[in-house]
């Protein structure tokens, strides 16, 4: 756990060492990873936004091929959210199955859940596909609740698609403008943290819209 942190705040001159050290290979690392933090859902905690940003600043410097970064990040993000929904689909249903649990777990997954997020993926899914992708975490569950819910697929490939394009593209276009700058680059661990703030911000303001709401 402590290097997985140490990973994150330090992920610029990580992703330097392995570029150093393993050339061309450090593309297929950085595909898999935003594969498996996109993919498996038992892998939120990877990171993706702050990966895209050094990628985005090592590609700024020429260690890596801007052109060929992107698109191997975009390819890795839409994959990732397709098997994420795949999966969803085929085992979501039977997840939600109200007849199989009792107490908390029979009122979390009862199947009106899957109805009403349905409805929800059917209504918003395309903006919830898209705009998840900035929100750590969340953006490893949306996919696979997607699937869950028989989001319809083709809306599903189309929001995937672009969203994996604007995702990939703002980050590692942040990383390429500022990622050099000798302020963002001597403090890449609070930039990295703001980062992350800043993709939380939507799920923060939600909930106290929320709370408010039912008060």
């Amino acid at each position: 756990m402590e290097y997985v942190v140490d990973l994150f705040l330090h992920l610029d001159v990580h992703l330097a060492e392995f570029v150093a050290q393993y050339g061309v290979w450090v593309y297929a690392m950085l595909f898999a990873i935003i594969f498996i933090e996109t993919g498996l859902i038992i892998w939120p905690f990877l990171p993706g936004d702050s990966l895209l940003f050094a990628a985005g600043a090592m590609a700024a410097t020429g260690a890596l091929d801007p052109w060929l970064t992107a698109f191997l990040l975009i390819a890795a993000a839409i994959a990732g959210d397709a098997v994420n929904y795949s999966v969803g689909r085929i085992i979501g249903p039977k997840v939600f199955s109200a007849h199989d649990y009792q107490g908390a777990l029979h009122k979390l997954l009862n199947r009106d859940h899957l109805d009403k997020a349905h409805a929800f993926f059917e209504k918003h899914g395309g903006m919830a596909v898209a705009s998840g992708r900035f929100v750590p975490i969340v953006r490893t569950f949306v996919p696979f609740v997607a699937g869950a819910a028989s989001m319809t697929a083709s809306t599903f490939v189309l929001w995937n698609i672009l969203g994996a394009i604007i995702w990939v593209g703002v980050c590692m276009g942040a990383g390429y403008a500022f990622g050099n700058v000798p302020v963002v680059k001597n403090n890449f661990s609070l930039v990295a943290m703001g980062i992350v703030g800043v993709s939380a911000l939507p799920i923060v303001i939600e909930l106290v819209r929320q709370r408010r709401t039912g008060a």
